[in-house]
């Protein structure tokens, strides 16, 4: 990534993580977290991972890289499972 404050990441999150020596995947999911939750509610948050994912000058195995991934295969939207409000009323 070439920009520290580019669009998709304007705090700058995702840039720094690439450039932490030694950081896990743990803490690059916290950090992917951090920047999901900073986006605005209509957010086309599959195109922004894309757009970071395609900018990044990282190694293919950088654990950011591999966040990344993940956060464009597991993207869904929430459902809720059961729970008081599935019960029927009397």
């Amino acid at each position: 990534m070439t920009e520290k404050h580019a669009p998709e990441d304007p705090k700058g999150l995702i840039y720094e993580a690439y450039r932490i020596d030694g950081i896990t995947a743990s803490e690059c999911r916290s950090i992917f977290l951090d920047w999901a939750l900073s986006l605005p509610l209509d957010a086309d948050t599959p195109g922004l991972i894309r757009s970071l994912l395609t900018r990044q000058d990282a190694v293919e195995e950088h654990p950011m890289t591999v966040v990344l991934r993940d956060g464009l295969t597991t993207l869904q939207a929430p459902r809720r499972r059961g729970g008081w409000r599935s019960r029927p009323r009397n």
